[in-house]
């Protein structure tokens, strides 16, 4: 296994889906609903019966049949339509109904059950929020729509996760909406596994140096071992280099020095640790290698622009409300 493999696997083992939401929507043509903005949540939507398109907010139309799959990463406005001339309504205007405590049904006829079966279109949707561990910044680099179809000659294994979503969507039986959920997720992340292993796209700056072999093995040994006392002559001995050349190399493709990738990656495992995990602010600093709360505190600050006293104390006033 390569270096770029060793840190791809880093990168997937940091993935987290988290705050997902999900809906069970059933539609008559012709329809249009509009989903507005979401910063920091992804959307993904699979078609369980019939065809619509997907409009983008380029404006870009997505024909998808029964069992296709859509990922918007970034949360960005788009209408699911009948038709390119539908006229569309806000998906917070339709009626939503619990199926159970995480996901609802959505109808486009008020008075009808939670999941009629005489609906043209059939859609299961996951609202979410995705973790990629230290990598969180690529998830900026993701483009705008992702297709699940453009990996099953790669990935076959994805089809039948498919087929068991369509099935589980036609037949509704006991606990379907559980079971869809599970596999709402691995879809998902079947999606952002096969763009990171195909090379996250054509990115600049940390893609660029993921597929440097030099950069991603020191870069490797970071993200395996955040807590390290790691120094520039250190890493440039992990990647073969001398310290001059690694440093200037480093910077050239990620636009920052290796100390500071390694405090911003470290900073950003904190948070996640803090705010996901629940974990001691203490305990977080102990395991990132500061001597003291003291040090990481002012580093976390320094880059998260808040205390991590006052990130915690936020967690704990929303789990309590």
């Amino acid at each position: 296994m390569s270096r770029y493999q060793d840190l791809t696997s880093e990168l997937l083992m940091g993935m987290r889906l988290y705050g997902v939401k999900y809906q069970r929507i059933a539609l008559h043509a012709p329809f249009g609903l509009q989903y507005e903005d979401a910063p920091g949540r992804a959307q993904l939507h699979f078609v369980g019966r019939g065809s619509l398109l997907i409009r983008s907010a380029s404006g870009t139309l997505y024909p998808l049949q029964a069992g296709d799959a859509l990922l918007i990463p970034h949360g960005k406005p788009h209408a699911l339509i009948s038709a390119e001339d539908a006229v569309c309504e806000p998906i917070t205007t339709f009626t939503s109904k619990p199926i159970c405590d995480s996901v609802c049904a959505i109808n486009d006829a008020p008075d009808a059950e939670s999941c009629p079966d005489d609906s043209d279109v059939i859609l299961f949707s996951a609202c979410m929020a995705f973790e990629l561990g230290g990598m969180q910044p690529l998830v900026h680099t993701m483009p705008d729509v992702m297709l699940v179809s453009t990996l099953l000659a790669q990935y076959p294994e994805i089809q039948p996760i498919l087929d068991a979503m369509e099935r589980e969507t036609r037949q509704r039986k006991a606990g379907f909406a559980g079971i869809l959920s599970r596999l709402a997720d691995v879809v998902a992340a079947q999606i952002v596994r096969g763009w990171v292993e195909n090379g996250c796209g054509q990115g600049s700056g940390l893609v660029q140096a993921l597929r440097d072999p030099r950069l991603s093995q020191a870069m490797a040994a970071m993200h395996r071992a955040p807590g390290e006392n790691w120094t520039v002559e250190r890493l440039a001995r992990e990647s073969g280099s001398s310290r001059s050349v690694f440093a200037a190399r480093f910077q050239s493709a990620t636009g920052m020095t290796p100390l500071r990738y390694l405090t911003e990656l470290r900073m950003r495992l904190a948070v996640q640790r803090i705010v996901n995990e629940g974990e001691a602010v203490e305990s977080v600093a102990f395991h990132l290698g500061y001597g003291s709360l003291a040090a990481f505190s002012r580093a976390f600050k320094r880059i998260v622009g808040t205390p991590p006293g006052a990130l915690r104390a936020g967690r704990a006033s929303l789990s309590e409300g």
